[in-house]
C-alpha cells in the first residue's frame, strides 16, 4: 500500500499559499534526490549504467539541474528539450534524442549537441543522409508488435503504436548503416507505460537482451548499450504498490547475465529514461476551493483546472487528494472536484469521498510531478500555474512564475490589445 501523506505540515502549506497565491506545483527536492539514488543504487552492477531523464515528464531546469547532479542524462524529443538539457549543462551522449516525424532542424540540432541519435523508422537514415548527416553512433527504436503481448491506454499496443522499427527493419537497419560507415549501434524500446508489474518490465529487457544477441549472431555487430525505455509506473492509488526498484534491478542482473554474458556481449551497457517514476510522486497541486455547487451532485470547484493537471480528463487517471487540515477528518461526503473550463471532463476527481470542504480549504492533489504543468495549455484562455520547489533546507524557490495576460497575447499584434 502507498501512504499518500504531506511533504510540509498543514500549517506549513497554508503558509506558502498565502505567500504565492494558489494555485502552483510543488516539488519536493530531497525526495526526488533520494529516489535517484535508489535507482543507480539497484543498478550498481550494470557496467556504465546510464538513466536518461525523460525531459517531456517535468521540462523545468532547475529540475534537470538537480537530476544532472544525481548522475543523470536527458531523454529529449524536441528541439525545447534539447534547448533546455543545453541550459543545464547536458550534453554529447548524456542525451538520448528519441522523437517521431522528427523535423530536420531537430535532428541537427541534436547531431549539434553530440546526442544519441534514436531513430524511430527505417527511412529516417535516408532522411539524415540527405538533410544532415549519418553520425558514428546510431540506435534504432524497436517496436515487437505482436511478439509481444501488453501496452496500456497510455502508450498503447505494440502492433498498435506508432512508434518504432519492426525486428527485419531493425536489422537491415543497422546493416545499412554499417555498410554506410556507423561504427557504434544501441537499440531502445519504449512498449509500455505506468507499469507496476515487475515480471513485465523484467520481460522487456530478455527481450532486448535476445534481440541483442540475435544482431551480433546475424549481423556481427555488438551493441554498445540497450536502452530499456521508461515505463515504470508509479502508485497513483493508495492502494497500489511502487516498483522495487531493488528488485527490479535483480531481475535485469539475472537476465543479463544468463543471455548476454554466454553471447560474449559483457560489457554492452544498461540505459533507462524514466521521467513519471523520477519525479511523479514527489509533485503535488495545490489549489483552493472557491466554490460549492449543489445540483444532481456536489461539486467543489477549484481555481485551477485541466490546464494545470489534465491526466485525468485525457485518461480518466485517478490522483489522490487531500484537504489541508482535514487529513484525519472522516471522509463522508461525495464530490465531483472540477476546474472551470467549458469542458465537461474538466473534472480532478467523480465521486470521490472526501472530508467536508469549505470554501477557502486548500486541497493538494497529489502525483503531478511528472506530466502535469508539462501537458498544459491555454484553452478557454486559461493560464498556467507557477511551479515552486521545495529545498533541501525547507525553504521555497519558485522556479516558473505564473503566465500572465501578457505571455497569452504575446505573439498577438493586434493594436488595441493591451499587454
Amino acid at each position: 500500500m502507498s501512504i499518500k501523506t504531506l511533504p510540509l505540515s498543514s500549517e506549513r502549506i497554508k503558509q506558502i499559499a498565502q505567500e504565492y497565491g494558489t494555485p502552483f506545483h510543488l516539488y519536493d527536492e530531497a525526495a526526488i534526490r533520494k529516489n535517484a539514488r535508489q535507482l543507480f543504487a539497484a543498478f550498481s552492477w550494470a557496467p556504465k549504467f546510464r538513466e536518461y531523464f525523460a525531459v517531456k515528464a517535468l521540462p523545468n531546469p532547475y529540475i534537470l539541474e538537480i537530476l544532472k547532479e544525481e548522475g543523470c542524462g536527458a531523454d529529449c524529443s524536441s528541439m525545447a528539450e534539447l534547448y533546455l538539457s543545453e541550459a543545464v549543462g547536458i550534453q554529447g551522449e548524456n542525451i538520448c534524442f528519441t522523437s517521431n516525424d522528427t523535423p530536420i532542424a531537430e535532428y541537427r540540432k541534436a547531431l549539434e549537441l553530440g546526442a544519441i541519435i534514436n531513430l524511430d523508422d527505417i527511412s529516417h537514415i535516408d532522411y539524415l543522409l540527405d538533410n544532415a548527416r549519418l553520425p558514428e553512433l546510431i540506435s534504432f527504436r524497436y517496436n515487437p508488435g505482436p511478439l509481444r503481448n501488453g501496452g496500456n491506454e497510455i502508450i498503447g499496443y505494440p502492433e498498435q503504436a506508432k512508434y518504432g522499427l519492426t525486428q527485419e527493419q531493425l536489422l537491415e537497419g543497422i546493416a545499412r548503416c554499417k555498410s554506410l560507415g556507423t561504427k557504434r549501434f544501441g537499440i531502445h524500446t519504449m512498449i509500455v507505460s505506468n507499469e507496476l508489474n515487475c515480471d513485465y518490465l523484467a520481460e522487456t529487457a530478455q527481450m532486448m537482451f535476445n534481440l541483442a544477441v540475435k544482431i551480433k549472431n546475424q549481423l556481427g555487430v555488438s551493441v554498445e548499450f540497450i536502452n530499456l525505455g521508461g515505463g515504470i509506473g508509479i502508485p497513483y492509488r493508495p492502494e497500489q504498490e511502487a516498483v522495487d526498484l531493488q528488485v527490479f534491478g535483480n531481475r535485469v542482473k539475472e537476465a543479463y547475465e544468463s543471455i548476454l554474458i554466454p553471447a560474449g556481449l559483457t560489457e554492452v551497457a544498461i540505459c533507462i529514461e524514466s521521467g513519471r517514476m523520477m519525479t511523479g510522486p514527489y509533485g503535488y497541486l495545490v489549489s483552493t476551493a472557491i466554490h460549492y455547487k449543489d445540483t444532481y451532485k456536489n461539486y467543489i470547484g477549484l481555481d485551477s483546472c485541466m490546464a494545470d493537471l489534465m491526466r485525468p480528463a485525457l485518461y480518466g487517471a485517478y490522483h489522490h487528494i487531500t484537504v489541508v487540515g482535514k487529513e484525519n477528518a472522516p471522509c463522508d461526503t461525495m464530490y465531483d472536484v472540477t476546474g472551470s473550463l467549458c469542458e465537461n471532463n474538466d473534472k480532478f476527481a467523480i465521486d470521490r469521498m472526501l472530508p467536508h470542504i469549505d470554501m477557502g480549504d486548500l486541497l493538494v492533489i497529489h502525483d503531478s510531478g511528472a506530466h502535469g504543468y508539462s501537458m498544459g495549455f491555454n484553452y478557454n484562455g486559461k493560464l498556467r500555474s507557477k511551479e515552486l520547489l521545495l529545498r533541501e533546507d525547507g525553504s521555497i524557490k519558485q522556479i516558473r512564475r505564473a503566465e500572465t495576460l501578457a505571455d497569452y497575447f504575446a505573439t498577438l499584434d493586434y493594436p488595441h490589445l493591451a499587454k
